[in-house]
């Protein structure tokens, strides 16, 4: 099937600037506040598990708000829904940098998170209007690729933030990200919607939309691969920060400078990823990619049982798995999207929710097992490691032909 780029008089290079900012929101939204979470945890009489809650209920609310999200941009075109997701985004990051108290934050983290649903979920869409899915895989890692760079520079940046002024500043920092994004949406941005689906929001509709998207193999099998290596990923998002700075001592500093390593692993997956897909295609890459991810977290467990205590006996395993992810996360976002053409606002969001729910029942488990060694860490890795190489081997492999 050829490109559908055609349908749009947006530039290519605009196409994967726009993907770039709204992939990166997820990114730039954890990974800059990370920094910030002891110190805010402190500043504000926080318990480890409230403090857990600002990053699981964003995703919560992220991953529901997918659901509404998508049939919303199916009826209406992905425009509105970028312009009225962005401008609350914006809103909630004001508010989030001035939350008096941790139940404060943790309302306006979940507004953030709703709003975050729609600038993520339309852009998975926006591949899907565009591009066949062979196609569509190559463009999102563009986009990953600019997601990567985004990735790159949040985690260092929240580290000076904090360190020179306090987190505050940190979380302020979302809302310019916000407000410049919804400027590009609003003065470049065109529909990419081909034709508006009228019955989008009709009951009977949504129900059979939903039970076709859930029932595809293909669906099952990219969903399975993005949402594990999403929730590997959380499991170091949600638990470093306090192993890095309060278990093995870095000052937010360093830790921004670790995480910006991680990222620029996750950027460098991106670029093997369209190497992989134009000699090999999805299937075959992401088998490559399930070896990285596992290897990585075998490493990192037998580091562990030997006695090996240290910030690099944890990050040089985990490069292989990043490495990984940059291949699983843009085959999984757009080979799950790609059987539906005609609902892809719909097979976005149910993507998107089965991978933040998966991310929340991680945070959730976390927040109830950290104990102030990096053990729940390293072993959540390994496990989310072992699921993502059987799926990469089996279900993707069986399933996952375009």
């Amino acid at each position: 099937m050829p490109s559908r780029s055609h349908l749009t008089t947006m530039p290519p290079a605009l196409i994967v600037l726009t993907l770039a900012l709204l992939l990166g929101m997820q990114p730039i939204t954890t990974d800059l506040y990370l920094p910030a979470l002891p110190g805010l945890t402190q500043e504000l009489g926080a318990s480890m598990a409230q403090a857990q809650l600002t990053l699981t209920a964003l995703l919560l609310a992220f991953g529901v708000s997918q659901l509404f999200w998508g049939p919303l941009s199916d009826r209406f075109g992905r425009r509105p829904i970028l312009l009225l997701g962005m401008a609350a985004y914006v809103v909630a990051s004001i508010g989030s940098a001035f939350a008096p108290t941790i139940d404060a934050l943790i309302i306006w983290r979940t507004l953030q998170g709703v709003a975050m649903g729609a600038g993520v979920m339309c852009a998975r869409a926006i591949v899907r209007d565009l591009y066949a899915p062979a196609q569509g895989a190559s463009v999102m890692s563009k986009g990953l690729s600019g997601l990567g760079v985004i990735a790159c520079l949040s985690a260092p940046l929240g580290g000076l933030l904090t360190a020179w002024f306090s987190w505050h500043a940190a979380l302020l920092a979302l809302s310019i990200f916000g407000a410049l994004s919804l400027g590009l949406i609003a003065l470049r941005f065109k529909e990419t919607v081909p034709r508006k689906n009228p019955k989008a929001l009709q009951l009977a509709t949504l129900a059979r939309t939903w039970l076709t998207i859930a029932g595809n193999p293909t669906f099952l099998a990219f969903t399975a691969l993005a949402a594990f290596s999403y929730s590997g990923l959380f499991t170091f998002l949600a638990s470093s920060s306090f192993v890095f700075i309060r278990v093995l001592g870095l000052s937010t500093t360093q830790y921004g400078l670790v995480m910006f390593a991680n990222s620029f692993v996750y950027l460098m997956g991106t670029f093997l990823c369209r190497r992989l897909l134009v000699r090999w295609g999805a299937r075959r890459a992401v088998a490559i990619a399930g070896a990285l991810t596992l290897s990585g977290g075998m490493v990192m467990a037998a580091l562990a049982l030997a006695g090996v205590q240290s910030v690099w006996a944890i990050e040089l395993p985990f490069f292989l798995f990043m490495l990984g992810h940059g291949i699983h996360n843009p085959c999984g976002q757009s080979g799950a999207v790609g059987p539906f053409p005609q609902a892809a606002g719909a097979a976005s969001a149910l993507n998107g929710f089965i991978a933040m729910v998966s991310a929340f029942a991680t945070g959730q488990w976390l927040g109830m097992h950290m104990d102030g060694t990096a053990q729940p860490l390293i072993f959540g890795i390994l496990f989310w490691s072992v699921l993502i190489a059987l799926i990469a081997w089996t279900l993707v492999q069986r399933y996952g032909r375009p």
